[in-house]
Order: structure tokens, then C-alpha cells, then sequence
């Protein structure tokens, strides 16, 4: 019956194939800006109202005219910042979601950098709200055995279920292939 191929169907004793060292990445960059709805309005409301301010004191304000130069150029610039803030925030965030591991990089001007191992993964989640949607973003939160980063939320990920997706398959084959396995304890 052998017609000197090797056999597709690998040994009852190896069930996958042996790894690949590859490491191939799933997603790098920083989550996008509307990972965060809730922040992003509130600034925006509120550099809204700084910015209009003067506008509203000189409609409403006694004397009807505008609040001093200094004024103006503060509460503009105030305002100005807080439209910019969470932009800003968004890049001091950075992940690098590979097929070994999970790299989550914070930081402006000093930079931090965790990496949580993939076998240490004890649970998956995803999560999408109807503005995740209509953005074609999500969550996905990692929680884990790993002292560092225990519990991970990665928000603002593009085409999050993708990369959730390829993440839970990936999970799978690390730990089957590190020989790790969960028991159920029934408590």
C-alpha cells in the first residue's frame, strides 16, 4: 500500500505535527482611537466647551464682549489639549500578538514592556459593543498564570475577532505541544 509518499496522517503518539520556531504575528501596533468611546467624549465634550467658552462669555458675560487676551489663549489651548490627549494615549500603548507570545509595551517618554507567554493563557474573552462594531474593533481580555499580567485587556484591536480567533487556536497547539494541561477539579 505504500507508494513511497510519506503518510499524511501523523503517528497515534505525535497527534500535530512537530513545531515550527516561525514566529508569525497575528497584529503589532497600538489600538485604535476608538477603543476607548468613553474617555474620547468625555475630552472631547470638555475641549468643546473650553474651546466655545470665550464665545459663550461674550454672548452671556457681563459686558458682552470677550474675557481677556491670557483667558482666551488658555482656555484654548486647554482645549486644544484635551482633543489631543487621546490620541496621545493611544500610542504610549503598543502590542505584539504573535504565535509565542503576547508583548504589551506603555509608556510617553520611559517605556515598560511585559510579554505574557501563550502556555500561561488560562482563559480567553472578546468583546464587542455596537460602536466596537460599527468601528470594526474589540477587546479581547487575556487572563493568565503570568505574575506580571495576570488579567490583559487589549482594547481598540482591528478586526479583534480575527486575531481572538487565531489567539484561541494558537493556545491550543502551545500548550498540547508543551504537554501542559488543565484539570477540572469539579469545584
Amino acid at each position: 500500500m505504500s507508494s513511497g509518499q510519506p503518510s499524511a496522517i501523523p503517528p497515534a503518539d505525535r497527534p500535530h505535527a512537530p513545531p515550527a520556531d516561525d514566529e508569525s504575528i497575528y497584529y503589532q501596533g497600538s489600538p485604535l482611537l476608538g477603543g476607548q468611546p468613553e474617555k474620547i467624549v468625555s475630552m472631547a465634550l470638555c475641549g468643546t466647551l473650553l474651546l466655545i467658552s470665550p464665545i459663550l462669555y461674550r454672548i452671556f458675560g457681563p459686558g458682552k464682549m470677550f474675557p481677556p487676551h491670557w483667558a482666551l489663549i488658555a482656555l484654548v489651548s486647554a482645549g486644544i489639549i484635551l482633543w489631543i490627549i487621546p490620541y496621545v494615549l493611544t500610542k504610549t500603548i503598543r502590542y505584539r500578538i504573535s504565535n509565542y507570545r503576547i508583548d504589551f509595551e506603555r509608556g510617553l517618554i520611559s517605556k515598560d514592556i511585559s510579554t505574557l507567554e501563550l502556555w500561561h493563557v488560562e482563559d480567553l474573552s472578546f468583546h464587542q459593543s455596537i460602536f466596537d462594531r460599527i468601528l470594526g474593533i474589540g477587546t479581547i481580555r487575556v487572563m493568565s498564570h503570568d505574575d506580571t499580567i495576570p488579567d490583559l485587556r487589549m482594547r481598540g484591536l482591528p478586526d479583534g475577532r480575527k486575531i481572538f480567533e487565531e489567539l484561541k487556536q494558537r493556545i491550543i497547539a502551545v500548550k498540547r505541544q508543551s504537554g501542559v494541561m488543565k484539570l477540572d477539579t469539579g469545584n
